[in-house]
């Protein structure tokens, strides 16, 4: 029987879809349109459709681009999953619970998903699900008998205040649809929601503020959608920068670190190995469980806050060592040579192979990535999947984990060359290079700042590298920013790739060049540029040349 996880009514055509989609970076949230360029969806609108697809994956920002949807009224009119979907039933949740209004969300088994899918229309009920020649009963979801502490008592009753008490029912709503037995004491959180995607997002935050919000462990914040200090002086309009610093400032206001970083794994308060932590941003949480073997589910927006909150979190998914373990895996053929463009590219591509869940990637055990080649791949893995981490054999500390059954798959160069070939599209004459989406580390500014050493950007070109503002710090102790400047490069701390908006993204810019496998996914949809993708010195290179190499780079084309 299907499992109604947020009743309610809706009726419309069916929109199905076999591809996972992100939201955030995949979805116009004004209109509701998809603008991912790689979607089999884009170009189509969702307004009032009936939204079929097996979850969402990308960025955990999903859930604020849903709730912006539900209230300017461009939402789908229900969404139908067939497997568990943490980002959007969050946003649809919040809708309902934090503003009172929402869309049905419901999940079906394989075998109901693929007879509604080929229906043209449906109708929900409270009851059931309706389409010419099917009936589909639904149940509601209930929960697990949960043993909840004194301090979750006194939470779930409005003894501590509105705020708690809101966050501790949200909690354990998403308890139930996870079926979660029981709550986990987290030590840090990441929030995520504090980017401008939509004005849902400000509404949001200061209307928890208001309720007298405080956070209760230890919680830093994700990169902003401006720079916080300086974004007048850049020409941002007020009619953005003063709702995208005041999101900031309200997370502030309820006691975040305002560290600005989508690369909390960056600073001196990155967590241990074993370490129960709650972050949201894709790319951190695959980072913190893959590399740092810290375990936090990929808590959607809005529900990082909640977990702030409390310190308490749903005991699900990758929080239980049976969750972390793989269950596809892929056996890489690697070709005879390659650059660090390798590391997104293996990302993308076990993304793609593994969409739905953690793969083992083998026939790297040789190799010795460095923390930002593991970066790099963790990011693009975020982009095509919805797998909170990946395991690589030789490498990651948890490889070890292997489901007894996993099935293998085999990839190689052709396979790489192919998602080489579809980053980039866009022509050889390059406006603009856009680094650090994950923000840039320290010893990729010094990598980057040797390739630069003694050259000078392109007259054309505007060459931008994001970081976060410790990493500025160390970057001005050493002197690189004057470095880097002296060859042309602009320095932006606070905002990402990923949160960007013009003038500081150059207005002028047509076609852009990036070493980062996600933002080469989603710049398409998100800045309306085209995009070609390359290593570092590949992207150096650009940078003072003006044009981006022609063919496939030498170690893919054999």
């Amino acid at each position: 029987m299907a499992l109604e996880i947020i009743s309610g009514v809706a009726a419309g055509p069916i929109l199905a879809c076999a591809e996972g989609l992100s939201f955030w970076g995949g979805v116009d949230a004004a209109t509701g349109v998809v603008i991912d360029a790689h979607h089999p969806l884009h170009g189509q609108s969702l307004v009032g459709k009936i939204v079929m697809m097996p979850t969402s994956r990308g960025s955990c920002t999903g859930s604020g681009v849903l709730l912006e949807l539900i209230q300017n009224h461009h939402a789908p009119a229900a969404l139908i999953f067939r497997e568990a979907e943490d980002v959007l039933t969050l946003g649809a949740l919040v809708a309902e619970r934090v503003f009172g209004t929402s869309i049905p969300v419901i999940r079906l088994d394989p075998t109901e998903f693929a007879a509604l899918a080929g229906c043209a229309r449906a109708e929900i009920t409270a009851s059931q699900i309706t389409a010419p020649g099917l009936t589909l009963p639904l149940r509601g979801l209930t929960a697990a008998a949960i043993t909840l502490s004194d301090s979750d008592g006194a939470m779930l009753q409005g003894a501590m205040g509105e705020a708690p008490q809101i966050a501790m029912q949200i909690i354990l709503a998403m308890a139930a649809s996870q079926g979660a037995q029981a709550l986990v004491s987290i030590t840090q959180v990441h929030i995520d929601g504090c980017i401008y995607a939509s004005p849902a997002n400000l509404r949001f935050a200061e209307a928890m503020a208001g309720r007298g919000a405080q956070v209760v462990v230890p919680t830093t914040m994700n990169a902003i959608s401006v720079d916080h200090a300086n974004w007048r002086a850049q020409g941002v309009p007020p009619d953005f920068g003063l709702p995208a610093s005041r999101l900031a400032d309200a997370y502030v206001a309820m006691g975040a670190r305002p560290s600005f970083t989508c690369a909390p794994y960056l600073l001196t308060s990155a967590p241990k190995a074993g370490e129960m932590i709650a972050w949201a941003e894709s790319n951190a949480v695959i980072y913190a469980n893959t590399v740092l073997a810290a375990r936090t589910v990929k808590h959607p927006d809005f529900l990082d806050l909640f977990i702030a909150l409390t310190g308490r979190a749903p005991l699900s998914g990758v929080y239980l060592d049976v969750k972390r373990a793989a269950r596809r895996i892929l056996h890489i053929t690697l070709p005879a040579t390659h650059d660090d463009a390798l590391w997104p590219l293996l990302g993308y591509l076990a993304g793609q192979v593994s969409p739905d869940r953690i793969p083992l990637l083998t026939g790297l055990e040789g190799l010795h990535p460095s923390d930002d080649d593991l970066k790099a791949l963790c990011a693009a893995f975020g982009t095509t999947s919805a797998a909170p981490m990946l395991h690589i054999a030789g490498i990651t500390p948890e490889a070890h984990l292997i489901a007894q059954e996993a099935e293998v798959v085999s990839a190689g160069p052709a396979d790489l060359a192919r998602i080489w070939q579809k980053m980039n599209a866009g022509p050889e004459q390059i406006d603009l290079i856009a680094l650090g989406s994950p923000h840039f580390s320290l010893t990729e500014c010094r990598a980057f700042a040797g390739l630069m050493a003694d050259r000078q950007r392109h007259e054309s070109v505007r060459v931008i590298i994001t970081l976060g503002q410790d990493t500025l710090s160390k970057l001005q102790a050493e002197g690189l920013d004057k470095t880097l400047q002296a060859a042309g490069v602009q320095i932006v701390p606070d905002l990402c790739w990923c949160s960007i908006s013009e003038p500081v993204f150059p207005p002028e810019a047509k076609v852009l060049m990036t070493n980062s496998g996600k933002y080469a996914h989603y710049a398409p949809g998100l800045s309306g540029r085209q995009v070609r993708f390359g290593s570092l010195a590949n992207c150096a290179d650009a940078a003072c040349s003006g044009r981006a190499a022609k063919d496939l780079p030498h170690w893919l084309a054999g």
